[in-house]
């Protein structure tokens, strides 16, 4: 075990990232992006990762990146695990996680929460949602030192609706060198491997009722001229139910990827992204789409307003099919307007969200709690 670092002057502090974790999705990617490049700021990293079989090669690109990795098999172990070091950190998936462990955990312990916060169902479901989820996710975050999350939007929801005080702010950042734009013979030979000969609309992300597959794969059926590509977990529910629909429909037009790692490759080969998103807090796939160059069509739900500026990086539409087809055909028909969109998006994504400025921002927040809780 790590000792206890002494923290005069927060030279060199050595941080336990816990999260509960069943399966890798954005905030576990977002943790394998900005875990390794904290290093540079005197801040060391052992993740703590539950030893689930199908995690074995998630921790495998941690211990590759030079983070150790500490498996565990529950929840309970953690609090005696991670009692030497400076700060701990929960991501969890779940409220049960926090009202188990945080309460377990030495002081100082915080939250970063990637959660979608606010979930724009239709009537009287959203409401329902607004009036329950606030009070059961609150009382165990309350149990923290110290919150944060990963846009303005979503700070002031906590702060506002679930009545939390230590709220900080990081916005999430992304690999600009790797999420980049193609280069004109780089991209042809991309589609080339991977199929596309038509306008292309990628569709990726974790298959569940929130990101809203579904009305994807029904303005597939509306544009039958266009391409749609999904990535995801296909072996999941949602999966199996997305392409079965598919099968049903007959949509020529709608290809399942499966799960992919070389999501760099594919934004570079595709035309535009397509999120019909019910849900999200801040979307590293709209985040990676934009700083390769695509034109982003997603919701005009708060988070994806903070990111996409509606005819400047992309188009906000709601989650209607007859509506994101037509939007789609209109990028398609008009290419020169589609790269001037791929264009800003970029520029954008180079001037805030870049994954070293986030990594800078969770360096001084981790700082700032240490100040504030060692006093």
């Amino acid at each position: 075990m790590p000792q206890s670092v002494p923290m005069t002057g927060f030279q060199d502090l050595h941080v336990a990232f816990m999260t509960d974790a069943p399966r890798v999705a954005g905030s576990e990617l977002w943790l394998l992006d900005v875990l390794p490049l904290l290093q540079a700021q005197g801040l060391r990293s052992t993740l703590f990762l539950s030893d689930r079989e199908n995690l074995d090669t998630f921790a495998a690109r941690f211990e590759a990146a030079g983070i150790p990795v500490h498996r565990y098999h529950a929840l309970t172990d953690l609090p005696e695990l991670t009692r030497a070091f400076d700060l701990r950190v929960v991501q969890g998936w779940t409220p049960g996680t926090y009202r188990q462990l945080l309460p377990l955990l030495v002081a100082p312990r915080m939250v970063i929460s990637h959660d979608q916060l606010d979930f724009h169902y239709p009537q009287p479901l959203r409401a329902s949602y607004l009036e329950v989820y606030p009070w059961t996710k609150a009382g165990p975050l309350r149990s923290a030192d110290a919150v944060a999350t990963v846009s303005r939007w979503a700070g002031e929801f906590m702060r506002r609706n679930m009545r939390l005080k230590d709220v900080h702010v990081v916005s999430n950042g992304v690999r600009t060198d790797d999420f980049r734009p193609a280069m004109a013979e780089e991209r042809l030979a991309l589609r080339e491997s991977l199929g596309f000969t038509r306008f292309t609309v990628l569709v990726p992300g974790r298959f569940a009722p929130e990101k809203n597959q579904l009305a994807a794969l029904l303005a597939a059926r509306h544009a039958p001229e266009l391409d749609f590509v999904f990535c995801g977990d296909m072996d999941s529910s949602m999966g199996r139910l997305a392409s079965t629909l598919a099968r049903r429909l007959r949509l020529a037009n709608a290809r399942f990827l499966g799960r992919r790692w070389d999501m760099p490759e594919l934004y570079r080969a595709a035309d535009v992204l397509l999120q019909p998103t019910l849900a999200e807090n801040q979307s590293l796939v709209t985040l990676e789409a934009m700083s390769s160059g695509l034109p982003v069509v997603t919701t005009p739900i708060p988070a994806q307003a903070e990111l996409v500026r509606d005819g400047v990086d992309g188009l906000l539409v709601p989650p209607q099919p007859a509506l994101l087809a037509r939007a789609l055909k209109a990028l398609a028909a008009h290419p020169d307007r589609a790269r001037q969109f791929g264009h800003a998006a970029r520029a954008h994504v180079l001037a805030a969200h870049t994954l070293e400025g986030t990594t800078h921002q969770v360096g001084s927040m981790l700082r700032e709690v240490l100040t504030q809780h060692s006093r």
